[in-house]
């Protein structure tokens, strides 16, 4: 049964840009103001990018009490360098982590596999317990590889990174929280 949700949820998952979680305002911590910065943050990236590049980049932009992350795939350094500098002219922008990758565009499986993934490692943060609220983390997937954002304390990271890096589908884990203790 948890392989079907995981399943259902991952191709929900499909239909949004990147293979990320959403998070719930109410149990995140940051601001409502933040929140709602982080938003605009991405999609202004993002439309800026698909904007000038089309359909030659694959890419994916969250955004976390301002920092950026962008994930894909894009023809050439250039391009890669490029899209670091139209980030960066987004307001409120306070640091970008690009990790863009050279080459082709993903496959759909590619992109399947992700989103499984990204629902597995949510589903076992909601499943793991008290100590780590899973609506304070957002799990981003690209290639295998997890990114794991959010405000939370060293025991929480701690906790996020172990479920994470035992999940099913993960070949590397690459936490970018900012610690609050």
């Amino acid at each position: 049964m948890r392989y079907f949700l995981a399943l259902s949820v991952a191709f929900a998952l499909l239909g949004l840009q990147g293979c990320t979680t959403s998070i719930s305002k109410g149990a995140d911590r940051r601001t409502e103001g933040t929140y709602i910065e982080d938003g605009a943050i991405a999609e202004t990236a993002a439309t800026r990018i698909k904007k000038k590049y089309a359909d030659r980049v694959h890419i994916n932009v969250n955004s976390y009490n301002r920092k950026v992350l962008v994930t894909g795939e894009v023809p050439d350094e250039a391009i890669k360098s490029d899209i670091t500098r139209i980030i960066g002219g987004v307001q409120n922008v306070t640091e970008i982590r690009n990790e863009l990758v050279i080459g082709p565009h993903s496959s759909f499986s590619a992109r399947t596999s992700d989103a499984i993934t990204t629902s597995n490692v949510g589903l076992r943060l909601r499943d793991s317990g008290k100590e780590l609220r899973a609506e304070r983390i957002q799990v981003v997937t690209e290639n295998g590889i997890v990114y794991l954002l959010g405000l939370v304390t060293r025991k929480e990271a701690s906790i996020a990174n172990d479920i994470a890096s035992t999940s099913r589908g993960v070949k590397k884990v690459v936490p970018m929280f900012e610690y609050i203790d």
